[in-house]
């Protein structure tokens, strides 16, 4: 009831959306979404969260070899010196090298600091320690990463091989079906949703009964669906099988393989994976969760994880604090409606304290894209003078750079607001939300 009436408000309805499953919903519009298929399947990526541990690919392909499932032989180097020592176990004269990030688009990259293209490679066994030296310690932008890039800090040497047949295998989430759901296709190495768009025919789906798991007929009928046939069929079966195990014990989100390949050699293995694992399971998957790279992450994330915030770094320059998520991304909305962009979403939530309003507020600051700052609190659970006093310890602590508007309304509000006006800080208090937003939207400029 206290919001206003936003006239053409397209984005205002994922509102509600946003307030049932605020953490992976945020990750969706926050950042690039990799749509893993298209029409065929469109209610199956909409349904993946997003707030999720990724892990490198090297990882990933570790954990799969230890369930048995078929993976190139490969090492990891973290240094041209050990990329050299690594080169031994491999026959043949030629490796690849693949640089060690969280982004797609690897191979078409480039790394900022010597401008050398790619971050994949087929070399010489010679030639490994020269390739190291210019991917180790560098930054590689990719279509996913932005600008900014993404640090690497460890490249993954693997054998060549030649591959006769490629295919695309993923498990899935599925709302529809209530449990886990099988992806495939005949044809792989490449989007698949540039796959699905060009023949929606090409992809085959099967569910998977969650509480039965998956048979050895249904993983050998997936297989021979995905184009593969005799021994092939048979050796590709064993690994989706073992993917699936994968997938249940290991809390997974998401398992993608493509290419999933049949070798000249006959052979089938997986070339490349692309896993994310469910956070709210860590508590069961230490194991797992301790191999985050947080290098690959954004700092202020990392930082307000630390402090069980909801934070996720926009591309605008209005910092938004707010308490709960429906309020939060109504708040964005109408900053948007106003002319402006959000910096940031941020929660404080409703068990915050003054500590984590001052960390959450330290983060907020400290953005360097950050114009102006809009704190929206509607006090119920999160009183209003526990806002307040976060905000005048964390400003007395590091200092107000940046103009600062601040609507309090709800549980103790005229104590939040006391306490504000005491402090004689300048900050500038609006009671109307369109107003406080059309505020910090005119400073930002």
């Amino acid at each position: 009831s206290d919001l206003p009436a936003l006239e053409g408000a397209g984005t205002i309805t994922a509102t509600r959306v946003f307030f049932l499953a605020p953490r992976w919903a945020l990750r969706m519009l926050a950042a690039p979404i990799v749509r893993h298929v298209i029409a065929p399947v469109r209610g199956l990526w909409g349904s993946i969260p997003r707030r999720h541990l990724s892990l490198h690919e090297y990882q990933s392909l570790g954990i799969f070899s230890d369930f048995g499932v078929q993976v190139p032989k490969l090492m990891v180097a973290k240094t041209p010196a050990e990329a050299s020592e690594a080169t031994k176990i491999f026959s043949g004269d030629e490796v690849v090298i693949k640089t060690q990030v969280l982004a797609g688009g690897r191979g078409l990259g480039y790394f900022k600091e010597n401008d050398f293209q790619g971050g994949v490679h087929i070399i010489q066994k010679e030639k490994a320690s020269e390739y190291a030296d210019k991917m180790l310690g560098k930054t590689l932008i990719t279509k996913q990463t932005g600008a900014t890039g993404k640090p690497c800090n460890a490249v993954m040497l693997c054998e060549r091989f030649q591959i006769k047949n490629e295919k695309y295998f993923a498990i899935l989430m599925d709302r529809g079906s209530g449990g886990p759901i099988m992806i495939g296709s005949k044809t792989g190495g490449t989007s698949i949703e540039d796959i699905a768009a060009a023949d929606p025919t090409a992809i085959v789906k099967m569910p998977v009964d969650i509480m039965d798991g998956i048979s050895e007929a249904q993983a050998k009928d997936m297989a021979l669906q995905m184009g593969f046939e005799g021994d092939q069929a048979t050796s590709a079966a064993t690994s989706i099988g073992a993917l699936y195990k994968v997938f249940i014990e290991c809390d997974c989100t998401m398992v993608e393989i493509n290419p999933f390949a049949e070798l000249t050699d006959g052979r089938v293995i997986v070339c490349d994976a692309k896993v994310g694992f469910d956070d709210n399971a860590e508590f069961r998957q230490k194991a797992i969760h301790e191999k985050r790279d947080t290098s690959q992450e954004d700092p202020m994330e990392v930082e307000a994880k630390k402090h069980d915030l909801n934070y996720i770094k926009l591309d605008g320059s209005v910092a938004c604090m707010v308490n709960g998520a429906g309020l939060a991304m109504s708040t964005m909305d109408l900053l948007k409606l106003c002319g402006g962009s959000p910096a940031n979403f941020l929660d404080v939530g409703g068990a915050a304290n003054k500590e984590t309003v001052t960390a959450a507020f330290k983060i907020i600051q400290g953005d360097p894209d950050v114009k102006s700052i809009l704190i929206n609190i509607f006090g119920g659970i999160m009183r209003c003078d526990v806002i307040a006093d976060g905000v005048v310890s964390a400003v007395k602590e590091v200092g107000l750079t940046k103009p600062l508007v601040v609507r309090l309304v709800g549980t103790n509000v005229e104590l939040g607001k006391k306490i504000i006006e005491e402090s004689g800080l300048p900050v500038i208090a609006i009671g109307d939300f369109t107003e406080a937003a059309k505020k910090a939207v005119g400073l930002a400029k």
